[in-house]
């Protein structure tokens, strides 16, 4: 199969001073001031950036459509319009004071790597559908992925519209302001609605630089497990309760996310992590005991078993804790979704163009869910990821080299090339 591919892959050219500075444009479109990128989904940074990248996509002759979720899409309208079309894409939305590169390289990239197979005179016999995911960061809506889980049936349309932000705004009332007509109903997709789907991204950990390695194909995604834990014991003055009176929530807490890190940790597995991202303290004063504290726990696999063997650890650490402080708990699962395995054919076409191009690939897991974790679900899924400096990301120092962009870009639009031609 590598071999039938590595004989009719085209040879095009990366416009990379296009990109770039169409990835420096879509940068300028935030809420944060240059280097730091905040994009949240549907301000008015957001709109505007949706409002750029439709310009772009019919610069392109793609034709452009948008669903009730604020999901877009750009095709390019293969030769047998009947066959099924291959998608490719990412996410622009950015979490707070964060970089340029984060999604952003696989909605530009994508772009890009079409305009380059059409420069040639390149025509596919399968539409390409470039997609624009909604809301891939948590950031408003406190749950990531929300286009794509609409897209793929993973979550509840109802459950979808009645999500609140932090102003007390649903996500159906933010939408509609928008401009985005329909049902959320209407958004999802029938399983096997693409041929293949094929996402670039920033690798955002350490290992393709560490390697000297341009390229990885992604073999697995870890899911994530989300909790929100809400401890409440008894406030009072800081200085007049004794010690053996106190129900401290906060020492409860502590003793909590030390058992989460400790839960990962016992599994012995390299792809287990869990993390305590969230802890907030009432009433937040230094001369006052916390009687209520939040805690949001993630905790991620490529494998389900583990991941949710840590789930129960950290569910046992909650109990023993609350029970010897004399304190009472809720603990809410905010999403426990299952990790996904990439599509050895769609794998084996990444892997075959990066050795057109004489290029060195790394077979690796992604340990960041993203977009293509749902799509897995209604279609054959691969992902290409490229590296970024010291592995950093979700800040505003994250950088990609515009080498490492131009290579992935071209491995995208030869991988794109193979699938639907």
């Amino acid at each position: 199969m590598t071999k039938c591919f590595a004989m009719n892959f085209p040879e095009i050219r990366i416009e990379l001073d296009r990109l770039d500075r169409e990835l420096a444009q879509l940068a300028r479109f935030s809420d944060a001031e240059a280097p730091a990128v905040t994009r949240v989904l549907f301000t008015d940074a957001d709109r505007a950036a949706r409002t750029y990248l439709k310009e772009l996509f019919r610069s392109a002759s793609l034709s452009v459509s948008e669903d009730a979720a604020g999901n877009l899409f750009a095709r390019w309208q293969g030769d047998q319009p009947d066959l099924l079309a291959v998608g490719t894409g990412s996410h622009t939305d950015a979490i707070p004071y964060s970089g340029r590169y984060d999604g952003t390289v696989g909605v530009l990239g994508a772009l890009e790597a079409i305009r380059a197979l059409k420069a040639i005179g390149w025509s596919p016999r399968r539409s390409i559908e470039l997609l624009m995911f909604t809301s891939e960061e948590p950031t408003r809506f406190g749950i990531g992925c929300l286009g794509s889980r609409l897209l793929c049936g993973a979550l509840d349309p109802a459950v979808a519209a009645g999500l609140k932000d932090a102003a007390g705004a649903t996500f159906d009332d933010v939408r509609v302001q928008a401009g985005c007509a329909g049902t959320l109903a209407d958004v999802r997709l029938p399983v096997g609605a693409y041929h293949a789907f094929v996402e670039l991204h920033i690798e955002q950990g350490p290992l393709l630089e560490r390697a000297d390695i341009p390229i990885g194909a992604v073999t697995a995604i870890a899911a994530p497990a989300s909790l929100r834990v809400e401890l409440t014991g008894e406030g009072g003055h800081a200085g007049t309760l004794l010690m053996p009176q106190r129900h401290d929530a906060l020492c409860a807490a502590a003793q909590i996310i030390l058992a989460v890190e400790n839960a990962a940790k016992s599994t012995g597995r390299p792809d287990t992590v869990a993390t305590t991202g969230v802890c907030k303290v009432h009433p937040d004063a230094v001369n006052s005991i916390p009687a209520r504290v939040t805690l949001e726990i993630d905790a991620r696999d490529t494998l389900l078993e583990p991941r949710d063997q840590v789930v129960g650890q950290i569910r046992d650490a909650i109990d023993q804790h609350v029970r010897e402080r004399d304190l009472q708990a809720s603990v809410t699962l905010l999403n426990a979704d299952p990790p996904a395995q990439a599509d050895p054919r769609v794998r084996a076409v990444i892997e075959a163009a990066c050795a057109h191009l004489q290029s060195s690939c790394l077979p690796m897991v992604s340990r960041a869910y993203h977009d293509a974790l749902f799509m897995a679900r209604l279609c054959p899924t691969g992902m290409i990821f490229i590296p970024c400096r010291d592995g950093i990301s979700h800040r505003q120092d994250e950088y990609c080299s515009p080498a490492a962009i131009e290579r992935g870009t071209h491995v995208l639009a030869l991988t794109l090339a193979a699938l639907a031609g």
